[in-house]
């Protein structure tokens, strides 16, 4: 073991070497990304909070790819806050579900931001409608470099909240970035489980092979025409022998409740192949050594329940919490006051 620990190290050190033989610092310009055309209108589906400043700001992740996001700020607050990143849900923008956490933490004191993931909304990033695992979870940590570098934040009390799919790659960040002192899931899905299993673990490896086949052809077919074709978004209208928990899906993003003209999921979806990666890829593989607070919340009614239950059995600490809102859904934990958590949310992000 030893010399293969020399061995990494050598090969590491030769790497530096031919990097800064190669190019300087100065040649890499951060800066140069994207300009983004960002809407300044109120456009969210929840009303705007007469306690909270509110402005749109940008930053950009270690691909280069420019993020937009909507900033919350406790008015006439003071001095460095700490702050709070919020993204999700898979296939939303900052205008639905992150926003109105991002808006209400605010109210709470934090500053937070709600921001949209690269290749959709009003962020950069080439070809539109994309997900990655690995892309999806540096924004979280693009967040963090932004949030770390203002002189409003306290760097050392950084936060992050993940909505439905992005509760995968929150934790995904969390346990790649010691930065982030605490963490918060809320309606989590795990979808490099989902993309490869099916819901329930359905698929058989047979199946997967299919699928896999089926989305290969998919690829060859987006090459001849340059054009990555999407998923569609939610189902509408809901066919009559739609599960439950579609047309809960439905309620939310294609009524005046949460759609919104940016939405992936309000309306033609997302990539086909997007799957691809997350089939290949296990997102939550290290999520055992996350060291700081987690804090996992669910409906006891969600189709999504045993996401959270079993990510939860896989953390170590005495600092992880598993939450369980009796009677509510996937969606309640979207948009509905009455069952969102906020005042634990607070009182974790405080404690941690």
């Amino acid at each position: 073991m030893k010399i293969q620990a020399i061995v990494f190290l050598t090969f590491l050190s030769f790497m530096n070497v031919m990097v800064s033989e190669a190019t300087t610092v100065k040649d890499i310009k951060l800066t140069d990304m994207d300009t983004l055309e960002l809407t300044h209108e109120w456009d969210k589906t929840f009303p705007q909070s007469n306690k909270v400043e509110h402005s749109k700001i940008t930053f950009h992740n270690r691909y280069g790819i420019t993020l937009a996001a909507d900033l919350y700020k406790p008015k006439n607050a003071q001095g460095r806050l700490a702050a709070i990143a919020v993204s999700g849900p898979y296939g939303a923008v900052k205008e639905q579900v992150s926003g109105r956490y991002a808006q209400t933490l605010a109210e709470r004191g934090f500053l937070a931001i709600a921001f949209d993931p690269s290749f959709y909304g009003e962020s950069g990033g080439t070809p539109r409608y994309l997900t990655s695992p690995e892309i999806s979870t540096d924004d979280f940590s693009a967040a963090v470099d932004f949030l770390i570098t203002r002189d409003d934040v306290d760097p050392e009390r950084i936060g992050i909240v993940g909505i439905c799919g992005w509760g995968g790659f929150a934790l995904n960040a969390a346990a790649n970035d010691p930065r982030i002192k605490a963490t918060v899931t809320s309606t989590m899905y795990d979808m490099s489980r989902v993309n490869a299993n099916g819901y329930f673990d359905a698929m058989s490896v047979d199946d997967r092979y299919e699928l896999r086949k089926q989305l290969n052809a998919q690829r060859t077919e987006d090459y001849r025409k340059e054009n990555y074709e999407l998923n569609g978004g939610v189902v509408d209208p809901v066919p009559e022998d739609a599960p439950l928990f579609v047309r809960q899906y439905h309620d939310y993003y294609k009524t005046a409740r949460g759609y919104h003209r940016r939405s992936p999921n309000s309306n033609e979806g997302i990539s086909k192949t997007s799957s691809l990666s997350f089939i290949n890829m296990p997102i939550l593989f290290y999520i055992g050594e996350i060291r700081s607070a987690v804090l996992m919340i669910h409906g006891s009614e969600a189709h999504s329940r045993y996401f959270s239950e079993d990510v939860f059995k896989r953390l170590k600490g005495n600092n992880k919490e598993l939450l369980i809102i009796p009677g509510a859904n996937h969606v309640d934990l979207y948009d509905n006051l009455d069952v969102i958590p906020f005042d634990k949310i607070d009182e974790f992000f405080r404690e941690h």
